[in-house]
């Protein structure tokens, strides 16, 4: 007579939803992510773009994946994945993908930072570029960390 063990499906954990999404490791990363976000936006937009084709990257992905995240937030939070396998694999593709192309607009950022610190206004645009980087590298940093930690889950 053969034993019933667990089944694969029971030894994953659950994936959350509600007010729980804010309480797990790595959803919670989900809402720094978008807050860092939110914050590279606003402050290459506040500047005085000298290099648009940098910035106007940066200003891509940080606008994407912010409302990208947030959508992933309110899906997780409205309950939409139905504790299904998949959402997994999306979530931690997205975060990897994401991860990748914030680190490209972290580093132009960057040298946009360092171009930025001479020229008309340089002290001011040089403050808010430098902040707008280390907040892009931030935001990467989280990013990575969702990933790795939802696909070690």
């Amino acid at each position: 007579m053969a034993s019933v063990g667990p089944s694969a499906a029971s030894t994953q954990p659950a994936l959350p939803s509600g007010p729980a999404v804010f309480k797990t490791i790595p959803y919670a990363f989900i809402l720094p992510e978008i807050l860092c976000g939110t914050w590279v936006w606003i402050l290459v937009a506040a500047t005085s773009v000298s290099l648009p084709l940098l910035q106007g990257w940066v200003m891509y992905v940080s606008l994407t994946s912010c409302l990208i995240s947030l959508l992933l937030l309110l899906s997780y939070i409205l309950g939409f994945h139905r504790n299904s396998e998949n959402w997994k694999v999306l979530d931690s593709l997205y975060h990897g993908t994401t991860a990748i192309l914030y680190m490209s607009a972290a580093v132009l950022q960057a040298n946009a930072t360092i171009n930025s610190e001479f020229g008309v206004n340089a002290p001011l645009n040089y403050q808010l570029n430098s902040a707008a980087s280390f907040f892009a590298f931030l935001t990467t940093f989280l990013y990575i960390l969702h990933a790795f930690s939802i696909y070690y889950q």
